[in-house]
């Protein structure tokens, strides 16, 4: 029988992540797939700036920027007529090292984090391989696989695992095994989206957004090269007239008209509707639901994929800790506790925003294509609006304060958040050192002697930066200690510099082994 440490079921972005992150720390896995590896339509698009920054930690950030496109700026329109424009190239400098929207088309995406997990791990996707059932025994979790080969045989296989990541979307398999309830519902409009190829003004690499009393369209430009990615909403009684057989032509050309654009080719086209859905818990054993398995919800602000990752990275470190026998099963708990809220959040935050743009009537009509077309480019000018929009978009604002792995305050930093991004003249910025996927400590002035043996005898690094005042801008304080967790949040914000803070956090949570040997 075959055995791995951990069964990762779903090989999307977030399957894909958890995959790199667990290889990139020596622990043996498998990636399975129910689908045959040749993804050509996709709803996820947008790349955000704490997704590159998770990506620079594998080394991968910028070959994805390089398939991608920056998106020079955003649009409004209403009623056919232009309104407001935000420019998003750099628009939060010093908030990151990618202070910009980021566009990636997922099928792209997709084939480049398989084809990484090939070539720097030696692992590839099981494709045409469905999770068909497992049991928890305790120690262990026994597996049943179902292969389809392509001459139509279906061959059975029974495994093991350690653990088991259900990273295989909105009607997760894993989910329905643990027999966790789906907490939500399911908006009753029909949308669509589109990639088309064509040209026109509004084809020229930006995103545009058009409302008008009882539509609304929206345009994400890949580049200068016409080609975009279009989604809407199908009115309410065209969508009943047309059942499910509906066609671009029937739904868009009134919309797209709008925004003087001509479409030359559709290239897929397709229609759905909108969940808003948690899970009632993401844990439960040795199995985890991870990404769209536990959580669904709007598109707005283009955060699901976005999320999904973050959940990945999360739970890779700990699985990693345990598996490696550094640290008590109960860390994998934090997992639930540190994710889950924020998919709660998200789902609050996007289910109101989604309601006020696709809302029918004459009062939220006559709102939302006079009123928010009149103020918006008023809003726009003010100097901390785009970059606060940024930080909370991007998730680089998202932190774990108040949680079990997080503890202390050291200036305007709490344990729990994410690192401070800093960047000084001439120099490597504070965002280096993560490169290694490990525990280490930074200190922004001079290092303590205890703190610089205590680093010697965990076999863990100590990164000093000289100070400046850059640093103390971003809230840091001079000659604090600051211990980081592999995912580059803060796990201790000791302001005292000294070791013996860190000693009794790890020992509470009963963490045995911080050090960067595998």
């Amino acid at each position: 029988m075959a055995r791995t440490e951990v069964l990762v079921a779903g090989a999307g972005p977030t399957g894909l992540v958890l995959a790199l992150w667990l290889a990139k720390q020596g622990v043996r896995l498998r990636i399975i797939d129910k689908g045959d590896g040749s993804p050509t339509t996709s709803r996820a698009l947008v790349v955000h700036a704490r997704t590159l920054e998770l990506y620079r930690q594998l080394g991968i950030a910028d070959e994805i920027i390089k398939l991608g496109h920056k998106l020079r700026a955003g649009n409004w329109w209403a009623s056919g007529g232009y309104r407001a424009r935000a420019p998003l190239g750099n628009v939060a400098i010093g908030v990151s090292p990618y202070p910009f929207m980021f566009i990636l088309p997922q099928d792209i995406h997709e084939r480049f984090l398989a084809q990484k997990l090939l070539d720097l791990f030696g692992i590839s996707v099981e494709r045409r391989t469905e999770l068909v059932d497992f049991v928890d025994h305790g120690t262990h979790v026994s597996v049943k696989l179902t292969h389809y080969r392509e001459n139509g045989v279906q061959e059975a296989e029974d495994c093991e695992a350690l653990y088991v990541a259900g990273c295989d979307g909105a009607g997760s398999r894993v989910r329905h095994v643990l027999n966790i309830p789906f907490s939500g519902g399911t908006y009753e409009q029909l949308f669509y989206v589109a990639d088309i190829e064509g040209s026109g003004k509004t084809l020229n690499g930006e995103g545009h957004v058009n409302i008008v009393p009882n539509d609304f369209l929206l345009v994400f430009g890949y580049g200068e090269n016409g080609r975009a990615r279009l989604a809407g909403r199908v009115e309410a009684e065209r969508s009943k007239t047309l059942s499910e057989n509906v066609t671009f032509e029937d739904v868009a050309l009134h919309a797209v008209e709008a925004l003087y654009i001509k479409v030359e080719k559709v290239n897929w086209f397709s229609t759905y509707h909108v969940h808003h859905r948690v899970a009632d818990q993401f844990r439960k054993g040795r199995a985890f639901i991870v990404g769209d398995a536990g959580h669904i919800h709007s598109p707005a602000g283009g955060q699901g994929m976005n999320t999904g990752i973050g959940d990945a990275i999360n739970l890779a470190w700990k699985l990693a800790a345990v598996i490696h026998n550094r640290a008590e099963d109960s860390i994998l708990d934090s997992f639930d506790a540190e994710r889950r809220p924020f998919a709660q959040m998200l789902v609050q935050t996007t289910d109101r925003a989604f309601s006020m743009v696709t809302a029918n009537g004459p009062i939220v009509s006559f709102l939302r294509t006079y009123i928010v077309a009149l103020l918006l480019p008023i809003v726009l000018w003010i100097p901390f609006v785009m970059p606060r929009l940024f930080r909370r978009m991007s998730q680089t604002n998202l932190n774990y304060r108040g949680t079990s792995l997080a503890e202390g305050q050291a200036g305007k930093v709490f344990g729990g958040d994410r690192l401070p991004w800093v960047a000084i003249e001439n120099g490597p910025d504070n965002f280096e050192p993560l490169s290694t996927i490990a525990w280490q400590v930074h200190v922004y002035g001079t290092a303590k002697d205890e703190l610089v043996k205590w680093c010697e005898a965990q076999d863990i690094a100590l990164h000093p930066f000289p100070w400046s005042k850059v640093y103390g801008k971003k809230g840091l304080v001079r000659d604090a200690a600051y211990l980081i967790r592999p995912d580059s949040y803060i796990a201790v914000a000791n302001v005292s510099g000294r070791a013996g803070e860190f000693d009794s956090y790890l020992q509470k949570r009963s963490i045995r082994d911080i050090s960067t040997k595998r």
